[in-house]
């Protein structure tokens, strides 16, 4: 069980950790000579039944509250400590806020320097302390008297945080791998430690790990758990992490960075979250307000945006957009605390929401309702609630991700939920099975009618056909669901262009015979620079208004394709083209080639080279960079499958 101290300043928190561990946690110069805590400080108290308290040790001068909050972060129960001589002081109320602002709902309350004080001055303190504590997570906690001087209730106290403890039980540890970093340093022969509470998940040596916001992969060559060398640490525990890394330098990792799990690392800027403003705020903040974000051990730059049209008035919560001045690594549901940006107050705080939030459209009735699913603190049921929610679409990797969960429970939840599944490799679509089934009726239905309109025309081109119905599947996942067997033999892909497989364009016994004089000049080695329009007319000795109408005709049924103005190249040389491009950006470092480098696998010239790039780049088959091209792989089996 990790311990966090809270109090105003010169209240004996320092000493009572001392008297209750025997370990001085004031560690720096600065701390020992003016006799007040600056920095976190860290102690251990090995239990009778094996098990062990940490201690974190937080400053109560109210110019270093954000280290406070740094140590409020992760712990599993609040020992706030208020002196009998002072009793309740204004830093003693600024850390019980912070206390209920991050809902650390287990308590203790330590009465210290007992022994300057009366019987009847101990009660005062008290009833002060009762009063204060009330409507917070600390509300009915146990009061205990203690004096570090003399020892009177230490033992107490100690027996008392030995029953909590008790009562904690082991934490869930099925989630994937964060640990807040609060301290970073160098030891003689180790190398770079980083230090602070396991948030979730399990670490264990070599384990590869990433720091966030940074990036930076490194590898666990050692650690510690409450101060003892182990094999593994988790949720909960206290931990120093020996890291190693081609990058990993103590210059190169902050206070506020995160150690976790490589698939978690996805920093953010722009969260949605809920905001409770404190009720003792002079006033209400308005858009754009400025403050400081605390979050775990990180402290960043935020401006309030506002998601209601009204001012956020003083003991109001409400939904709002967090707009960071740097991103930070962060986990959908994590509490936070924002005070003033001259760090003079605390002035809220509440729980993340959305850690992918938009920019725009963050008002309408779609988002409310986004926000409402992803507010649900059950992962399961806020799973299931997203995929009821529009665009009714969603990506089950990015939502484990964003809540820290591990791929058993993804599995185990889609088992459960049964939604239909399009697996993009770096992405996971789902969609309910309601909405599948109406996915799929609304696209035969558009089909029918483009069909009955249009009777003589191939079909429907895919990203049109895409862009009108609903659920809009992105592009990758559009592609997948064309294949999927409630569709397969229903519905037909034809290059570009999507029909219905009753849909069919035949050539007449006159027409077929012409394409069989035609087809034959498009291929073989002058395939790659078929003759135009006005070519095969005069080798064929028909009128030029007769081959451009075939040829626009062969093109609707997909033998074909009209790359320009009565220049058609046949199907198979499409694809034929398509594998060649592909082949020169795998060969490219950078994955992009040249319209030179392309025209001389083809050796056709130049202008027909770029042609037949153009006619590419307007399909999404390539994407052109000045003078480089890329091809995109979700547009790649226009014209055939494509192996990747």
């Amino acid at each position: 069980m990790i311990v966090g101290t809270a109090g105003h300043i010169d209240h004996g928190k320092t000493a009572l950790v001392k008297a209750l561990t025997g370990v001085d946690t004031d560690r720096l110069k600065e701390e020992k000579a003016r006799g007040i805590t600056i920095d976190l400080g860290f102690a251990y108290l090995p239990l009778a039944d094996g098990a062990i308290l940490g201690f974190v040790d937080v400053p109560g001068h109210e110019r270093f509250v954000h280290t406070m909050v740094a140590g409020a972060s992760g712990i599993d129960l609040a020992l706030l400590v208020v002196a009998a001589d002072d009793g309740v002081m204004p830093q003693t109320l600024e850390h019980l806020a912070i206390l209920d602002l991050l809902r650390v709902e287990r308590g203790l309350v330590a009465l210290t320097k007992a022994d300057l004080a009366t019987p009847e001055r101990l009660a005062e303190v008290a009833a002060q302390i009762r009063e204060a504590t009330a409507g917070t997570v600390l509300e009915g906690a146990g009061i205990l008297p203690v004096s570090a001087s003399t020892g009177a209730g230490i033992d107490a106290l100690r027996e008392r945080l030995a029953e909590e403890a008790g009562r904690l039980g082991e934490r869930a540890a099925d989630g994937r791998f964060r640990l807040a970093v609060d301290r970073v340093f160098t030891l003689p022969g180790i190398g770079v430690v980083v230090t602070g509470t396991v948030l979730s998940g399990v670490v264990r040596v070599k384990d590869m790990v990433r720091l966030s916001p940074s990036g930076l992969a490194a590898r666990v060559r050692s650690l510690h758990a409450q101060n003892r060398p182990v094999e593994s640490g988790k949720a909960g525990d206290r931990c120093a992490l020996n890291l190693t890394g081609e990058a990993i330098a103590k210059e190169a990792i902050h206070r506020g960075d995160m150690v976790l799990d490589p698939f978690l690392h996805a920093p953010t800027d722009r969260i949605d979250a809920r905001l409770h403003l404190l009720p003792g705020e002079p006033k209400a903040i308005g858009q754009w307000f400025p403050a400081r974000l605390h979050h775990a051990a990180a402290e960043v730059g935020a401006r309030i945006v506002l998601l209601d049209h009204e001012p956020l008035r003083p003991g109001q919560a409400a939904d709002v957009q967090l707009v960071l001045d740097r991103p930070i690594a962060a986990a959908a549901l994590d509490r936070y605390v924002l005070r003033d940006v001259s760090a003079q107050r605390t002035i809220g705080g509440g729980q993340f929401i959305d850690l992918r939030a938009p920019s725009r459209r963050r008002r309408t009735a779609e988002r409310q309702a986004q926000r409402a699913a992803l507010a649900i603190a059950d992962p399961r049921q806020a799973l299931s609630s997203l995929l009821d929610t529009p665009p009714f679409a969603w990506d089950l990797l990015a939502f484990a991700r964003d809540r820290a969960l591990s791929e058993a429970w993804l599995e185990n939840a889609t088992a459960a939920l049964s939604p239909v599944v399009f697996d993009l490799g770096e992405q996971r679509i789902a969609l309910a099975p309601p909405h599948w089934q109406r996915f799929v009726a609304g696209m035969t239905a558009h089909l029918e009618t483009f069909h009955a309109a249009q009777p003589d025309l191939q079909g429907i081109g895919r990203e049109k056909l895409r862009l009108a119905l609903q659920p809009r599947l992105p592009v990758a996942a559009f592609a997948l669901a064309l294949q999927h067997a409630d569709l397969a033999g229903r519905v037909v892909r034809d290059g570009a262009f999507v029909r219905l497989a009753s849909h069919t364009l035949q050539l007449g016994p006159e027409r077929e015979a012409l394409w069989q004089a035609i087809a034959p000049l498009l291929g073989g080695e002058a395939r790659f620079r078929p003759p135009r329009v006005r070519d095969i007319a005069g080798a064929l000795g028909r009128p030029e208004t007769e081959i451009r109408q075939l040829m626009t005709f062969a093109a609707r049924l997909g033998l074909a394709d009209e790359v320009a103005h009565d220049h058609f190249f046949l199907r198979a040389t499409m694809h034929e083209m398509v594998l060649i491009a592909l082949d020169l950006a795998a060969q490219a470092a950078d994955g992009r080639f040249t319209a030179a480098q392309f025209r001389d696998r083809l050796d056709n010239g130049r202008k027909v080279a770029i042609q037949i790039l153009e006619f590419f780049d307007r399909q999404g088959v390539t994407l052109n960079h000045g003078t480089l091209r890329r091809v995109q792989a979700r547009y790649l089996d226009l014209y055939g499958p494509v192996p990747l």
